[in-house]
């Protein structure tokens, strides 16, 4: 046998000698409990997802995927948690935006989900509709715009440093129109004063707003995706109406501590993909006003990268300060 040869037959049989500890552990994964770290509190959308996900794993890998609510420092507590936790695949962290948004304002800060966590899959996300009431002049998202040109627009945001606040920020900043940014404790109290028009427009969840749209006490001017929503197909989105590559939903997707093995990785996305695209599932996404996703690990990873690079953009180009 030639040198080359037996040099390459050495190396062929350390991968596989490298990659059978890998093999095995994501054959015989779970053998115990897996513990999903929620940072939001039980009995919301996320939380509700983060169980039907969990509950659907635990009878497809018979092991309970047990869902453990963290609460604190707007999720860090969570974060922190997982990320502590043995790179095994007994530790999952629920992620939103707010692992996206954190890095990209505070470029100091300890937190980074691509570089503390292995992305596992995106799973669902959710548009908003920038919705305004039915005494407004305006007729489209276009008019809106001119009408802040003229005069002061009040723009309701939940929260401060929400993907709703960043995403009032980003229009404001990229049509120079004069949006006057109210933040609200909530969703709930932005949309009620909507609905008295003490205020002219406000980001709001296609499922808490259909009704109001269906008897006319609010109208929907846009959709925040860069694709039009399956749900209300025939209103524009907001890159079509004026603001070109505006892309701002709220999303749901699962992470593993940075080192996981591949192969438990790649079980677990394989394993949620089997099941989120069934009419069952998506019917109760739709139903909590989600859009499921389930993409690879790559795909997962270039969206966090992605999210990442663009609140870092608007935080350089709005100079906006907020203590994520």
């Amino acid at each position: 046998m030639s040198a080359p040869l037996k040099s390459y037959r050495s190396w062929l049989l350390l991968l596989c000698v490298i990659g059978l500890p890998w093999l095995a552990t994501a054959q015989s994964y779970p053998v115990k409990p897996v513990r999903v770290v929620v940072g939001l509190a039980p009995g919301g959308g996320t939380d509700y997802q983060a169980r039907l996900f969990s509950q659907k794993l635990s009878e497809n890998l018979r092991q309970q995927f047990i869902v453990d609510n963290r609460l604190g420092a707007g999720g860090m507590m969570a974060y922190q948690t997982a990320a502590s936790s043995a790179p095994d695949g007994y530790t999952l962290l629920v992620s939103t935006p707010v692992y996206t948004i954190v890095p990209a304002f505070n470029e100091r800060s300890p937190h980074h989900p691509l570089r503390d966590f292995t992305p596992v899959s995106l799973l669902t996300k959710a548009p908003y509709l920038v919705v305004v009431h039915p005494s407004f002049p305006g007729k489209s998202f276009a008019d809106m715009i001119a009408y802040a040109k003229t005069a002061p627009l009040n723009f309701g945001v939940s929260g401060i440093g929400t993907t709703i606040h960043l995403g009032a920020a980003w229009i404001a900043q990229a049509t120079r129109a004069n949006i006057v940014i109210v933040p609200y404790k909530g969703t709930g109290p932005a949309l009620n004063d909507l609905l008295g028009a003490q205020i002219h427009t406000t980001f709001a969840n296609i499922l808490n707003v259909a009704p109001h749209i269906k008897s006319a006490r609010l109208r929907a001017l846009a959709v925040s995706d860069s694709e039009r929503s399956t749900a209300m197909p025939n209103t524009p989105t907001i890159a079509e109406s004026g603001v070109p590559g505006f892309d701002v939903t709220t999303w749901h997707g699962w992470l593993a501590p940075a080192g996981t093995p591949p192969g438990v990785v790649q079980k677990i996305q394989t394993e949620l993909a089997r099941f989120i695209h069934t009419p069952a599932i998506a019917e109760k996404l739709a139903a909590d006003g989600g859009e499921a996703v389930g993409n690879t690990p790559a795909q997962y990873q270039r969206f966090l990268t992605e999210e990442i690079a663009r609140w870092r953009a608007l935080a350089k180009t709005t100079q906006l300060k907020f203590e994520p």
